[in-house]
């Protein structure tokens, strides 16, 4: 979320919070990308906050509770006031219970049991969802439109294009099992609290093989995930760079050093394998 609406944002997920009868006297910012993420001290409330429109809270809230019914290792809604979308000026806001860390990093093994346990709620939950080559897609049109894109060079443009078709094609051609997947389970979108790692971020949620999950998670994860196929694997995780190296170059990106992370995918792509897993990505940006 750009600067100037941060502080709109936080005005209306405190007037919300406080108009429910959550007491609020601060509001610490989390995390801030397309959607702004706080926890609401003192009724301690984790709150979620996205221009209306460019959202799909209502999805991640009724997911959220099909899942927490399932036993998945998901964040749980806000008990104390209604599961829905609260909009205020402009704004969607949704309230989650608020998961006091336990300790700073997830282990692998950890992590990839939980991901398997959502994964296995995920095949009893009916609804529904994208594929993920709807987010190819998505990435494709940014390429393809130099209006969307204006700042990616030509070159890039073609190398990009050609990389996200034979992915796509490359991956279908496969027939890997699809079923319901995170979208996004890096992470950021794993918290670590007493009751074991959960996820958040549920509206990224698309159906596809779940190598595609995998690739968004730490290497080390991949190798305590049962049955994963590792051509499939390193096909995704090149798929990931170039959808996101799509998403940083388009007009309006809000991603912290987003350049600087699209510039760094195409190298990436270019120069092949081995294919880092994201997060070893991020931390080597995130030093510099």
């Amino acid at each position: 979320m750009e600067k100037s609406g941060i502080t709109h944002a936080i005005t209306a997920a405190t007037s919300v919070a406080a108009s429910l009868g959550l007491p609020v006297d601060d509001a610490v910012i989390l995390q801030n990308s397309n959607k702004l993420a706080l926890r609401l001290t003192p009724c301690d409330v984790f709150a979620r906050v996205a221009l209306v429109g460019q959202e799909v809270a209502q999805f991640e809230i009724e997911l959220a509770q099909r899942l927490t019914e399932a036993g998945g290792p998901v964040c749980s809604l806000e008990a104390r006031v209604d599961p829905r979308v609260y909009t205020r000026d402009g704004f969607a806001v949704t309230l989650w219970t608020y998961y006091e860390p336990v300790t700073p990093h997830v282990s692998p093994a950890e992590y990839a049991k939980a991901l398997e346990r959502l994964h296995a709620g995920m095949r009893t939950v009916d609804v529904p969802s994208p594929r993920f080559t709807d987010r190819i897609a998505e990435a494709e049109e940014i390429v393809a439109n130099p209006d969307l894109s204006p700042e990616l060079a030509d070159a890039d443009r073609v190398f990009l294009s050609a990389r996200l078709g034979s992915l796509r094609k490359a991956i279908e051609d496969r027939g890997a099992v699809e079923q319901l997947l995170h979208g996004e389970p890096w992470p950021g979108n794993v918290l670590s609290t007493k009751d074991g790692p959960l996820f958040i971020d549920l509206e990224t949620c698309c159906r596809g093989p779940v190598e595609f999950d995998l690739a968004h998670a730490p290497e080390a994860v991949g190798e305590h995930y049962p049955n994963v196929d590792r051509g499939l694997l390193d096909e995704c995780r090149q798929l990931v760079f170039a959808m996101l190296a799509a998403w940083r170059w388009e007009l309006g990106d809000q991603f912290p050093n987003g350049r600087r992370f699209g510039e760094e995918f195409l190298r990436l792509l270019r120069e092949g394998p081995p294919w880092p897993s994201f997060d070893t990505v991020t931390s080597r940006l995130d030093g510099l």
